[in-house]
């Protein structure tokens, strides 16, 4: 009796370290970082965990995700990729302006980076081709920062009276304050408009701006695309509606906490085709030979009560032509 009892102790203990190392396998985890404050990304993540669930992974599950944000203070981003790095992460999500996705550049040859970019990645250096990027990065080019004709002449229609517009870019992120004053030039040029750049690269200046704009009597406002104004969106927002400048932004989250018009690519879609693009990376495919995706989706909202606050009158070509009005 006491044999047979000793020989199935031992068929058991063999088959423990069997059942162990299954329940012990680990979870793929993945470095999201982004250069704003947590709180500025509500839709994004919304989408970014909505690509992943498509692609297979749910967070806590069968994925894990370790989050590290600047909360705007680009000198803090090196640093915060490399502890991702050390960490390690199997795949990074760079979101969040230019000096994100340079920063997981520099901190790593091998990790596979998933950017979100505004820019031409080909022409800011990040990849070598669109079709086949080469190295450990590829993403999502959301076109936003490449729309600046279609965004003025909006501007124009809404506000026909506008002769002098003010374009509000950051100086803290070089690359798209140039590429908008050079967009918004040209555009303006071709209209007719004269054209007035200011700079703002904290909340204290964005005020100190707008009592410009207003001093100034500019006519309307063109915000350019930058995640730091992003994250000061309600600030933004009010300040105009203060002092009665018509206003266009570059994302929907914008209009929805009271910004007139925005144009612009689905942002929230191109966080979930990043997902996708985990998901895929995760399951072996290689960031050299995946295309990066160049986002489709672009929406035009109107805050109608935002409209009337400021006693414009919107197109009904316009009213008709926007994807949502907010009323």
């Amino acid at each position: 009796m006491r044999r047979r009892a000793f020989i199935a102790g031992l068929a058991g203990a063999a088959a423990l370290p069997i059942v162990v190392c299954a329940q012990q396998a680990p979870m793929p985890v993945i470095g999201f970082l982004d250069s704003r404050f947590s709180d500025a990304l509500g839709d994004r993540l919304r989408g970014f965990h909505l690509g992943l669930k498509l692609a297979g992974y749910v967070e806590g599950e069968n994925v894990a995700v370790v989050y590290r944000f600047a909360e705007n203070q680009a000198e803090r981003l090196p640093g915060l990729a490399s502890e991702l790095v050390r960490r390690p992460v199997a795949v990074i999500v760079a979101s969040g302006g230019p000096n994100v996705m340079f920063a997981s550049k520099a901190a790593t040859t091998t990790i596979p980076v998933v950017f979100l970019s505004g820019d031409d990645p080909v022409r800011i250096g990040l990849v070598a081709s669109l079709a086949r990027p080469g190295g450990n990065l590829t993403g999502i080019n959301f076109l936003n920062r490449e729309l600046t004709a279609k965004q003025l002449e909006l501007l124009r229609q809404l506000v026909p009276a506008a002769t002098r517009l003010a374009v509000l870019v950051n100086p803290a992120n070089p690359t798209i304050a140039e590429t908008t004053m050079r967009d918004a030039e040209q555009a303006a040029a071709a209209m007719g408009l004269q054209i007035q750049i200011i700079r703002a690269s904290t909340s204290r200046e964005i005020d100190a701006a707008f009592a410009v704009i207003a001093s100034d009597r500019s006519t309307a406002l063109f915000v350019a695309p930058d995640p730091f104004f992003n994250s000061r969106r309600v600030q933004l927002s009010l300040a105009a509606m203060r002092h009665d400048i018509p206003a266009l932004y570059s994302g929907r989250e914008y209009s929805e906490v009271g910004g007139l018009i925005t144009y612009g690519s689905d942002i929230a879609d191109a966080y979930r085709q990043a997902g996708l693009y985990v998901g895929r990376i995760l399951k072996g495919a290689k960031p050299a030979d995946m295309p990066v995706v160049q986002a489709n989706k672009f929406e035009l909202i109107i805050n109608a009560q935002t409209a009337r606050t400021l006693r414009i009158t919107v197109p009904q070509s316009m009213l008709v032509a926007a994807d949502h009005v907010i009323e």
